[in-house]
């Protein structure tokens, strides 16, 4: 702010002085000849006109000065087409003008800075939505990648991946688990008599269900071989848990997979049974292979002893090993103890056959009744 400001008398005493020369002065002469009795009024007359002319002069010229100072005051306060107020400089004012002008001043002064505010915050506004709309983006992106690996891994595994801060995805870790393994019985030689379109299409069928049941019991995909499925449980909970979430879902894989025959049989398809292992022990949880490309599995004895009692389940049955069998409850109908003898290792391996209850049985039996027809072009297990 740069005002050029005179020191003169106020604008209100300007306008007393003007006002007292052009009419009071003039007034009081008039008066004042009128009332005395002179007989030469010429001289006087002369002296008095001439000294109440010069009065009204200097008293307008005032008044003039004031008026003038104040129009350019309000043209220069007047707020332009644009909206955008600038301060006063330059303004030749006195008394209560300069204290307008200055006034004047204060507030535009304030407006640019409340200006200047409102632009910083709504740069800050702008960053903060482009932000928002890139993590926006981020997520979305990364719920279809979530989206997408949870079709070939488990959720837990996914999160493990997506959560990940350090170089080492996965750590190697050492844990009491419970593993499955479900295999199609005679499977070659079913495909055999099947174009290779029908059986992609009915393992897809097959692998979704039981896909949607190992994750409903908190399950974790390890692979698909071929026609077999490998499976973890207790990789995120107990021993006793894992054990009992694995047998739970093996006793309703067991019961989708004769529903799922059951329809294949009404649509004239053919049809397999399916064995199940399951041992519970220590194992490794590593990522194993390349630097490019790795697998998430369990390695140990335990994985080793699964696939031998899935080989020796027969279809639609549930063989666990005897560290499983400790875990669950009393009440579960299992079938009597046996020790079988295995090639390259010194002691039996103990292992149950999980048992149906008998409405369970009836129910199998029926199921088998059912589509019995459709058997007889399958191959048997």
């Amino acid at each position: 702010m740069k005002l050029i400001q005179n020191k003169g008398v106020s604008f209100y005493r300007k306008i007393k002085v003007s006002l007292g020369l052009m009419g009071v002065l003039p007034f009081m002469l008039t008066i004042y000849l009128f009332s005395t009795e002179t007989h030469a009024p010429s001289i006087l007359m002369f002296l008095s006109s001439a000294l109440v002319l010069f009065s009204m002069l200097v008293g307008f010229n005032l008044l003039r000065k004031s008026s003038d100072q104040m129009s350019n005051l309000v043209a220069k306060t007047a707020i332009p087409e644009s909206g955008v107020l600038e301060e006063l400089e330059d303004l030749n004012v006195d008394g209560e003008l300069k204290d307008i002008a200055s006034n004047f001043n204060s507030i535009v002064e304030q407006l640019n800075q409340a200006k200047r505010d409102l632009q910083s915050r709504s740069y800050q506004l702008q960053e903060f939505a482009g932000n928002l709309s890139e993590s926006y983006e981020h997520l979305e992106n990364e719920n279809k990648l979530r989206n997408q690996l949870c079709r070939y891994v488990g959720k837990d595994l996914v999160e493990k991946l997506v959560t990940a801060e350090d170089s080492l995805l996965l750590k190697n870790e050492r844990k009491a688990v419970t593993v499955m393994f479900a295999d199609i019985r005679s499977f070659t030689a079913l495909s055999e008599y099947m174009e290779p379109e029908d059986v992609v299409s009915m393992l897809n069928e097959y692998f979704s269900i039981m896909t949607d049941i190992l994750f409903k019991y908190d399950g974790m995909l390890d692979k698909f071989v071929g026609d077999q499925i490998m499976a973890v449980f207790g990789h995120r909970s107990s021993e006793r848990d894992g054990a009992r979430s694995a047998v739970r879902a093996a006793m309703e894989m067991q019961k989708a997979t004769v529903a799922l025959m059951k329809k294949r049989a009404d649509n004239g398809l053919r049809i397999f049974q399916v064995g199940i292992g399951i041992n519970t022990g220590s194992a490794i949880l590593a990522s194993v292979g390349a630097t490019n490309r790795q697998d998430y599995t369990v390695i140990g004895d335990t994985v080793n002893t699964t696939a031998k009692l899935e080989k020796y389940a027969l279809g639609r049955e549930i063989v666990i090993g005897e560290r499983t069998r400790n875990h669950l409850p009393a009440k579960m109908n299992l079938s009597v103890r046996q020790e079988l003898r295995m090639k390259n290792r010194s002691t039996p391996l103990v292992c149950y056959k999980v048992r149906p209850t008998r409405k369970k049985v009836m129910q199998t039996a029926a199921a088998r009744q059912s589509f019995r027809p459709a058997i007889s072009s399958a191959v048997a297990c």
